[in-house]
């Protein structure tokens, strides 16, 4: 499967049934070479532009099952995961950019 299928698939909540967009972006861990989240837009915005609010970001481990069109997640109160996961994902973002210099450095 390529990002360009996921990125065609709908994000269903199966906690309440609401559509939560489509996903705009992966997080990966480049050490071990997996998908850690998937990230969805705050609703309003298009094509990941225009519009405020916080990207609702969900851990793989959330993904119950992954459809032909759609992708269904457990979430309990998806303003957790926008208000947790920022602190996280700079982190994560900063981390990376480190091991990325590093790992060319090493080259």
């Amino acid at each position: 499967m390529k990002i360009s299928d996921f990125q065609s698939k709908d994000v269903i909540n199966i906690v309440d049934g609401k559509k939560l967009g489509q996903i705009s972006d992966l997080e990966l861990d480049l050490r071990q070479g997996r998908i850690e989240s998937i990230v969805v837009p705050a609703g309003g915005r298009i094509f990941g532009f225009w519009g405020g609010g916080t990207d609702v970001v969900i851990p793989w481990r959330n993904i119950v099952k992954i459809g032909m069109d759609v992708v269904l997640v457990k979430l309990d109160d998806t303003r957790a995961y926008r208000e947790e996961n920022e602190g996280e994902r700079d982190r994560d973002r900063v981390r990376e950019r480190e091991y990325a210099r590093n790992d060319y450095r090493d080259r």
